[in-house]
């Protein structure tokens, strides 16, 4: 290591794998025997047993997978990888964008080959062995190539965009990051009719007592829904899952083919009436206001990790072992720098989570005149997914985007909701 910042960033590195690895075996330590008598009638004694033994064999299966990948991301970095890559790249004789394209997407080639023995493990054996996994051979083939394609299609035409920018304008800090919230948001609103279609089945839900539920607790909170539709989350998972789409006056709802298969009217429409407290509550703009935010100091940062003339942006190249600064190159090793304070800021953006779940739970049981539905269904999802339900404090408070359900059902119970 040839200078303090890559010590630095190697230390801090190990300190946040460190981090993951203490948390994970306080949760595990936290596993307690005995079923909280909240659960009773819910989980049998077998299946909480079967729940505490999912949590272990997948925080073991984490443990595994995140050494590896902090193990091979070293040794590349220690042995001159991105040198040499970056080397091998540029001497295949094309400017800054193709040559940032093909340094950038050999790295996700290799990083995607790497993981594919561990979601393969994951989906044919964990999720197997405890009855989730519906998905087969070909679908998991097909999904891999499919995601590589909306890669290429959409992925490489933005990172492409970025680093012309980069390259070309000044202020491209500004500039890049105006471009990428435009692209995010259209994304995001195309999402819904041509990217997810893409993976799943969205069929409109058939006229009867749900759907006229759904409605009927739509216009009561004056929310408003043009589509309710249900999606074939089967074809991969028992899990089961709802949620929300669409921007402005056109809301859309999809509710997994599993969640309804589990659930009681009452109980589906306790989730949907969460869901909708996140709007009511404007959640979802204040997230996307954040959102939007942090990205244009992450760009702002960018332009000074990758500026040509930069005294820091070359103690970074140094770091890495690699001569020339560029764009694409610092893209990389700047989310590497950034990844052990992206931790720390996710703690205050998942305490906010936290917060905006027990609103909307607090909107829903107002809505329904009653917690009991939403209390209900939290407990069923807690069972269908075989979820943790004594979690230690710890991994809650750095890594937990909702609160623990039975946190959740107690604050629940304390709400004085309003009767109409």
């Amino acid at each position: 290591m040839n200078n303090t910042l890559g010590i630095i960033i190697a230390i801090s590195l190990f300190a946040l794998w460190n981090l993951d690895l203490i948390s994970t075996l306080l949760n595990l330590k936290a596993l307690q025997p005995k079923l909280p008598t909240e659960f009773k009638g819910i989980f049998t004694e077998d299946k909480f047993a079967e729940s505490q033994h999912y949590t272990r064999v997948n925080s073991k299966f984490d443990v595994i997978q995140t050494t590896f990948s902090l193990g091979i991301t070293l040794i590349f970095w220690f042995t001159g990888g991105f040198g040499y890559l970056d080397q091998w790249a540029r001497g295949l004789g094309y400017g800054e964008i193709i040559t940032g394209l093909v340094f950038m997407g050999i790295l996700f080639v290799g990083q995607t080959l790497i993981g594919i023995p561990f979601q393969l493990y994951s989906t044919f054996i964990i999720e197997e062995k405890f009855g989730f996994n519906k998905t087969t051979s070909k679908t998991f083939i097909v999904d891999q190539i499919k995601g590589l394609i909306l890669m290429v299609l959409i992925g490489a035409p933005i990172l492409s965009l970025i680093l012309w920018i980069f390259n070309s304008i000044d202020n491209a800090w500004l500039w890049a990051w105006i471009s990428f919230t435009v692209l995010q948001l259209l994304l995001t609103y195309l999402a819904p009719t041509y990217i997810l279609p893409l993976f799943n089945k969205f069929e409109p839900m058939a006229e009867g007592e749900l759907k006229s539920a759904i409605n009927e607790l739509a216009k009561k909170c004056d929310f408003p829904l043009t589509e309710i539709c249900v999606m074939n989350g089967s074809k991969r998972s028992t899990k089961s899952n709802a949620f929300f789409t669409g921007f402005g006056k056109n809301k859309k709802i999809a509710l997994y083919d599993t969640l309804i298969e589990n659930h009681t009217t009452e109980g589906l429409v306790g989730i949907l009436a969460h869901e909708i407290g996140h709007f009511k509550c404007k959640h979802i703009i204040q997230r996307m206001v954040v959102g939007i935010l942090q990205s244009a100091v992450l760009f702002f940062l960018i332009g000074i990790a990758t500026d040509k003339d930069g005294a820091f942006s070359r103690l970074l190249f140094d770091a890495f072992y690699v001569e020339k600064i560029s764009v694409y190159a610092g893209l990389i090793f700047f989310f590497m720098l950034f990844s052990p304070i992206n931790k720390i800021l996710s703690i205050f953006s998942n305490m906010s989570s936290r917060k905006h779940e027990f609103e909307a739970d607090a909107y829903a049981a107002n809505a329904q005149e009653s917690p009991e539905h939403l209390i209900g269904s939290l407990k069923q999802l807690s069972a269908d997914n075989l979820v943790n339900l004594t979690p230690h404090p710890f991994p809650v408070f750095m890594e937990y985007s909702h609160p623990p359900m039975l946190t959740r059902i107690e604050a629940l119970r304390k709400i004085k909701f309003e009767t109409k």
